[in-house]
């Protein structure tokens, strides 16, 4: 059932590949949104700083209208408050670093500064899962303005201008909600349901550890349509729009428990009904569908680890980038180069998960920089014929960047440098030879330190992490089999068991693999995770069969009258 041999352990040291670091994706089912939603965003403020010919201040607009990029998997009233919070992080981190930039031009200490926003900024990004781009695009635009000379008199002036940016860029990613109020929740319920298909047709075609991937892969999806849809309201108009999906992710869950029993053709035909604005699907009247409410319910009352807790296991993340980006600005200002917050960002953009997915982020982060200095080096003659054209090759170079980067980070990267190397332009022309040199420079230097930085700053607890989470889901899966036990379990109770048990072996699989990037870490309890996830799928099917929930059940495909 799981992938992973069962191993007593496994070695403290890991092999950093190559293999697939470049290999390109097939792109988001709405890359096109977070395109057209940054160049909605950035094209008004900046045209307008044209027109007024103050394009030096743009920096300060774009720091609002970057924020559009966040959210767009969310549902509406709560993409609302992601976003509110992000342009209030955004505005936050511009004012600590113009501050700064106001009472010292001392190099070090504002490379130090930039290092500790960093760290902050990545801490909060991760334990809130804000999403992509997650830290990246907070602290490009803080560390750059660290390096801006400022007055303090002249910061209300630049936040005013962020913080009008950031309302636009709020209303630019709410502005589907009229037309498609439901679209977030019906695509991740989509996504669901076709994840579970393509485990349920793949599941008895060879050795069952063979799709441990696509299982895990269904399990995800699901556990994201499950926090989309707990986001929703619970009452009023959109409260039976959320309960039909509900049932829907339901059967998606339960295909993912029992594969045999399930047809994945149904399923898919239930995902392509969810496309565009027609009516949801409805699985069939079944006995158990009210028991599958009450199980939401009993997880809609659970409260969510309050921030303090969700932020100590990224201490060693902070610190990694606290210590890469620092050292990465140093190493800059030490070789001369006049922006160092380049190295210093892009230190801070190849910390994820573990060392492994570092290495292959900083591998991607070289490669779509160095190319994408090239890419500037083509632009750049005719960008320089006038500002207008500057300012159209940098809007259609911000499309290229968010529609290419579901496919590949260096992908995407190709289309970043040569943007982020025009925006230094719009204060005046720069000789093209010198920008080149410092970009390509910087960007090695900040991947190479801090990658050396992540090596020394290991994550110790990731074994513990791991034994936490056998714990849980072995508690869980206990929890799932007394139920079982029981000739008439209370109503919604089986139900919220089964659900929590899914939850906890996606947590542990997770855990697993993000421990398993990690180099001179203690051995993990490879067998015990092996057998906690065997167990916890038997029992999981067992349920199913015990609830006598199929996907098939039903005369065939109905939709419920609910319209978006």
């Amino acid at each position: 059932m799981s992938s992973a041999t069962p191993t007593s352990g496994t070695s403290p040291v890991r092999r950093l590949s190559l293999t697939g670091v470049l290999r390109l994706r097939r792109p988001s089912e709405i890359w096109f949104k977070p395109a057209l939603s940054s160049v909605a965003a950035v094209a008004p403020p900046n045209l307008l700083l044209l027109a007024l010919g103050r394009l030096d201040l743009a920096m300060y607009t774009m720091a609002g209208s970057l924020c559009a990029l966040y959210a767009h998997n969310r549902p509406y009233a709560a993409r609302a408050r992601t976003l509110a919070w992000v342009v209030l992080g955004m505005i936050g981190g511009l004012a600590v670093a113009l501050v700064t930039a106001s009472l010292t031009r001392d190099a070090v200490v504002l490379v130090t500064v930039g290092a500790l926003l960093a760290a902050v900024q990545k801490a909060l990004c991760d334990a809130t899962r804000v999403g992509p781009p997650g830290n990246v695009v907070l602290t490009f635009i803080s560390s750059a303005a660290l390096f801006v000379p400022q007055s303090l008199g002249q910061i209300p002036g630049h936040l005013a201008l962020a913080a009008a940016a950031g309302v636009w860029a709020w209303l630019v990613g709410m502005a589907p909600a009229p037309v498609r109020p439901h679209g977030p929740e019906r695509r991740a319920t989509a996504q669901a349901l076709n994840a579970a298909a393509a485990y349920a047709a793949a599941h008895g075609t060879g050795a069952d550890e063979d799709h441990a991937p696509a299982r895990a892969a269904g399990y995800a999806a699901v556990q994201a349509a499950w926090q989309t849809l707990l986001a929703l309201p619970t009452t009023g108009a959109r409260a039976a729009t959320r309960h039909a999906l509900e049932r829907l992710v339901v059967r998606a869950e339960v295909a993912l428990a029992a594969p045999a029993d399930t047809d994945p053709e149904r399923l898919r035909t239930w995902a392509r009904a969810l496309r565009g604005a027609g009516r949801i699907p409805r699985t069939g009247d079944a006995p158990a569908d009210t028991d599958e409410l009450l199980g939401v319910d009993a997880e809609l009352a659970a409260r969510p680890a309050p921030l303090w807790r969700r932020l100590g296991p990224l201490a060693p993340i902070a610190a990694r980038t606290a210590l890469g980006c620092a050292l990465a600005g140093y190493a800059s200002l030490a070789l001369g180069i006049g922006r160092p917050y380049w190295a210093l960002v892009t230190a801070a953009a190849l910390y994820q998960a573990n060392l492994t997915l570092t290495w292959s982020r900083a591998v991607q982060r070289v490669v779509g920089n160095l190319a994408g200095v090239l890419l500037f080096a083509a632009i750049a003659p005719l960008a320089h014929l006038g500002q207008a054209l500057l300012v159209l090759c940098c809007l259609a170079l911000n499309f290229g960047a968010e529609a290419l980067i579901t496919r590949n980070y260096w992908l995407g990267s190709v289309c970043v440098t040569p943007m982020a190397l025009l925006v230094t332009e719009f204060a005046g022309y720069q000789a093209t030879g010198d920008l080149m040199t410092e970009r390509a420079v910087d960007t090695v230097v900040g991947a190479l330190v801090g990658f050396l930085a992540a090596v020394v700053v290991t994550n110790r607890r990731a074994g513990n992490r791991v034994e936490q989470a056998v714990t849980a889901a072995d508690r869980a899966r206990e929890r799932a089999a007394r139920l079982l036990a029981e000739p008439a379990p209370a109503p919604g109770a089986l139900e919220s068991a089964r659900r929590g048990l899914a939850v906890a072996l996606t947590d542990l699989r997770a855990t697993a693999d993000g421990a398993a990037g990690e180099w001179w870490g203690r051995a993990l309890p490879q067998e015990r995770v092996v057998l906690a996830e065997r167990s916890g799928h038997r029992t999981l099917a067992e349920a199913v069969r015990r609830q006598a929930v199929r996907p098939d059940r039903g005369a065939g495909t109905r939709t419920e009258d609910v319209r978006p």
